[in-house]
């Protein structure tokens, strides 16, 4: 299977990777390396895996306070890279995508801009100019929240709202989605105010109840766990858990938060203590139990995934520029290292697509 990897770069330098995994072993093979414009740093792809879209994460593109975003064509045989077009990303340092659940629609985080932004999605893979725009305003107290951030926009598992975390008001703003028009219409109430300085960053559902969701707070090391409202594309707090060790007392700021496959638990980076936490996902209440906390064999963790089977956990680590790979027990949830470590240049994402057959390449 293809690891496509998203990384910091200059605008002329391979920035987008891929490897061949191997999910008995955990090793890792570099097949090739595209041009992908400056910093992709944040990756998804089409359902059918036909298309990969990165944001190019700017805060000037085109002589405008903006990054972009970029689509690409995959090669359904070789996994190659084929670049379609690149729009304005209409904030600065955009650092998320995700795509609605039908492929209508992209939706974009953007960091300095402290917005987000969406664009239609055409039957040839590209992009189209930006559909609609959702300006967040105020700040919060600590000296990284000094205007709106929005870090993390997806829909939710209706495709009826999309929930945008903004790391710099400490809240989760809820958008009613159009995905027929790529519209965004802000609901009046946000989706949930955040404890100020908790400083949101990434959201994401339970796989299998879709009516739990969990947001990991870069600023405070904390990860929370919610009720989702469907009908309302609200949340209700169950619990707020550390994401570190009691008696650690260095730096310490959160970037990713996953849950495997089955349900059963919940994942979290940590850059600074340079661990994956992992805690076990009660089965009716949703509380968490802390199962470890596992170094990533790497400087600053960003983000990680799983492999299809969920049997192997693959983490990027920006700072030793690294990809680890680690055996997951899917008995208890705990992580071990393999002993691969991969040599990428400044890492940020990870996304393992389980398709495309060994093909001599030239």
């Amino acid at each position: 299977m293809m690891v496509y990897v998203g990384t910091y770069a200059k605008p002329d330098a391979e920035s987008i990777f891929a490897y061949r995994l191997n999910e008995e072993t955990g090793a890792l093979t570099r097949v090739l390396a595209v041009k992908g414009g400056e910093n992709p740093s944040f990756l998804t792809l089409d359902a059918d895996r036909k298309f990969l879209y990165a944001v190019n994460e700017t805060t000037e593109y085109e002589g405008q306070k903006s990054g972009a975003v970029s689509a690409f064509a995959i090669d359904q045989k070789t996994g190659d890279l084929t670049f379609l077009n690149r729009q304005p990303s209409l904030g600065g340092a955009p650092c998320y995508i995700s795509l609605d659940h039908k492929n209508k629609v992209a939706l974009v985080a953007n960091y300095m801009g402290g917005n987000v932004s969406a664009f239609p999605v055409q039957s040839d893979g590209r992009l189209g100019a930006s559909s609609d725009i959702g300006q967040h305003q105020g700040k919060g107290p600590r000296p990284q929240q000094d205007a709106a951030h929005a870090h993390c926009i997806i829909p939710d598992p209706n495709n009826q709202f999309a929930l945008a975390v903004d790391l710099g008001i400490d809240q989760i703003i809820s958008y009613k989605l159009d995905n027929q028009n790529g519209k965004l219409e802000r609901q009046a109430q946000p989706a949930f105010k955040a404890q100020p300085g908790a400083g949101p960053r990434h959201l994401t559902f339970h796989p299998t109840n879709k009516r739990f969701a969990y947001v990991i707070n870069e600023l405070n090391a904390t990860l929370t766990t919610f009720t989702y409202h469907p009908a309302t594309g609200t949340l209700t707090q169950i619990e707020t858990v550390s994401t570190i060790p009691a008696d650690y007392t260095g730096e310490n700021a959160c970037a990713d938060v996953h849950v495997s496959a089955d349900g059963k638990f919940l994942y979290g980076s940590n850059r600074g203590h340079n661990s994956i936490v992992v805690f076990a996902i009660h089965p009716t209440t949703n509380k968490l139990t802390l199962v470890e906390h596992v170094s990533t064999q790497g400087n600053w963790p960003r983000n990680f995934t799983f492999s299809p089977s969920g049997k192997i956990l693959l983490v990027a680590n920006q700072r030793s520029h690294n990809i680890t790979t680690f055996k997951v027990d899917t008995q208890t949830g705990k992580l071990t290292y393999t002993g691969n470590s991969a040599p990428v240049p400044s890492p940020v994402y990870v996304q393992v697509v389980p398709v495309f057959p060994e093909t001599p390449r030239p």
